[in-house]
């Protein structure tokens, strides 16, 4: 699921070519998931590792993430 969750949210990925020639890269509907390098293949790999650990961090403090594609990766709340 966590697989596809981050393939999915990848598919929404938008990408521009900033006028220094660098590339620019972010994900729409997830704020702070956005990347920045020289090489085109570079940003996307450094987009896919600031999402890995976006992800990481939102379960981790039991962030609500949003929904892709009809994916949720939503927490159950610990029983009390």
């Amino acid at each position: 699921m966590l697989t596809e969750y981050i393939r999915a949210a990848m598919r929404r990925a938008t990408y521009e070519v900033l006028p220094d020639g660098t590339f620019y890269a972010e994900i729409p509907g997830l704020q702070g998931v956005y990347a920045h390098s020289e090489q085109l293949e570079a940003c996307r790999e450094q987009l896919q590792e600031v999402l890995e650990g976006w992800i990481v961090l939102g379960l981790r403090l039991r962030h609500d993430l949003p929904v892709v594609e009809g994916m949720s990766l939503a927490v159950a709340p610990e029983a009390a």
